[in-house]
């Protein structure tokens, strides 16, 4: 039963950076994989990118690579999300949630959804 909390949004310039924060607390955080995604207004939730338990391997879908860098921290059963170079287009709300089974890049392969925290890049 693992609870998440997602913070550290906000508004940045284009070109810009911001670091995500995810806080997990009751659960096994440091054994599941866990990921970010992206819901911008009026479409549908999208895959951001992925870690596994070790922080050893990580995944990346095309419209974030080179760009945004994920990463965790057991002790704190933290996670992170930095995001460089930032573009209008990564304005959404990001959420992280802990891998069950399935597809890795699917939404419904993972619960344990946070409230999410909003990113706005401005132009």
């Amino acid at each position: 039963q693992e609870q998440v909390v997602e913070f550290e949004g906000g508004l940045v310039q284009a070109g810009g950076s911001l670091r995500l924060s995810c806080v997990a607390s009751g659960g096994t955080f440091s054994t599941n994989t866990m990921g970010w995604f992206r819901q911008a207004p009026r479409k549908e939730r999208e895959f951001v990118a992925n870690i596994n338990w070790m922080g050893s391997l990580t995944y990346y879908s095309d419209s974030v690579k080179g760009r945004f860098t994920i990463s965790k921290d057991n002790g704190k059963n933290t996670l992170y999300l930095q995001m460089n170079s930032l573009k209008p287009e990564d304005t959404a709300v990001y959420y992280c949630a802990q891998y069950v089974d399935g597809d890795l890049r699917a939404a419904t392969s993972y619960d344990y959804w946070g409230q999410g925290t909003q990113v706005t890049v401005s132009s």
